[in-house]
């Protein structure tokens, strides 16, 4: 049997703790993780393009536990009624190969990126920064709200989505959480919205080469948290940005943000830095108060990993963890047919064998 966690547990698990302490948590064991940079086997997810979206793996291991997460990105689904993306994991002991752990990751992905978003803040941007703007108000929008003013203090909100109707759901959402020490401002453009702000956050869904920030936009001593281009053909920054003589570009895994990151605008030689360096102290995350820091974030199997590791944790606390029949159990783990029984073990006539077949057949 392996612990299983679906939609319903997380609702449970997340509501219990509350967002805000469930994201910080997190992030502790995420910060935790990549001061062990080392220890992990780390590759670019493997991903499957389509006209219409893309389907990925992002596997890891530190030698002791290993963890994949499937998901995909289909822009194009939320005009269908269905969500943007969708995601699950697994969490399995490296020693056996068996699974420890199968867990939804729909709902887990958005808590991951927002305590991410929010831990690599918290080494680059102005300790400060007290006025967010958040640009793309969709699916994971609150999350990176939530995040950044509960772990970076962050004091006013100022809004901007190209559909009106997404900006409606967040501040719908926001005034439901009874914030009254988060202010918004729903703002008409993206200029608007940036002005004044310490921290500029990107979140938007189009798979495409857009320039959401432009420099012009872009003061000294801002932060930038571009969250949303994460796949090859899809960016959010103006590559003069990232080219600013006071700009400092840390990513999370290069490799993988050479092909899917803001970077993949520039040239391979261009200098970044990985955010291990910046945890271990080998390289700052920002040099002065008047630096552009920009936080390059993709998405990493590390931080998928942290999360499975972590409910996997949690789920172990509990006194009648749910489990799912994944596995079989034998006492003879060479007789795996054996499991089929008797029945199993009779034979099918040729004549049962071919309407069997008959009707597994397509038409």
């Amino acid at each position: 049997m392996v612990d299983y966690i679906g939609t319903e547990d997380m609702q449970r698990i997340v509501a219990g703790a509350g967002p805000a302490h469930f994201m910080q948590a997190l992030a502790a064991e995420i910060e935790s993780d990549y001061r062990r940079w080392g220890e992990f086997d780390k590759s670019a997810r493997h991903a499957i393009h389509s006209p219409t979206g893309v389907i990925e793996l992002m596997p890891t291991s530190d030698g002791q536990m290993y963890s994949f997460k499937y998901v995909n990105g289909h822009p194009q689904n939320a005009a269908r009624g269905l969500l943007t993306v969708t995601a699950f994991g697994v969490l399995a002991d490296v020693a056996t190969g068996y699974p420890l752990l199968l867990s939804e990751l729909t709902l887990t992905t958005p808590l991951r990126t927002a305590a991410m978003s929010a831990l690599a803040a918290r080494w680059m941007a102005r300790p400060d920064s007290r006025v967010m703007a958040l640009i793309g108000n969709g699916a994971q929008s609150e999350f990176q709200a939530i995040a950044f003013h509960h772990m970076l203090g962050i004091r006013e909100l100022r809004l901007f989505d190209v559909d009106a109707r997404a900006t409606n759901k967040l501040t719908r959402n926001l005034q439901a959480l009874g914030l009254d020490d988060l202010p918004f401002t729903r703002c008409r453009s993206v200029v608007e919205a940036v002005e004044g702000a310490d921290i500029v956050t990107t979140v938007t869904a189009d798979k495409r080469n857009a320039t959401v920030l432009t420099p012009e936009m872009i003061a000294p001593g801002m932060h930038l948290n571009a969250v949303g281009g994460d796949c090859p053909g899809k960016t959010e920054l103006h590559a003069d940005i990232l080219r600013r003589a006071d700009a400092r570009v840390v990513v999370e895994y290069e490799p993988q943000s050479r092909v899917e990151g803001e970077i993949q605008q520039l040239p391979a030689d261009f200098a970044v830095t990985e955010f291990a360096q910046v945890l271990s102290g080998a390289a700052p995350g920002r040099a002065s108060a008047a630096e552009v820091t920009i936080f390059d974030s993709v998405g990493f199997a590390l931080e998928d990993y942290s999360a499975l590791r972590y409910l996997y944790k949690l789920q172990g606390q509990q006194n009648q963890p749910r489990k799912i029949d994944l596995i079989p159990h034998l006492d003879n783990p060479k007789d795996l047919f054996g499991l089929l029984g008797a029945s199993g073990a009779r034979c099918h006539s040729a004549q049962t064998i071919h309407a069997l077949a008959a009707e597994l057949t397509p038409p």
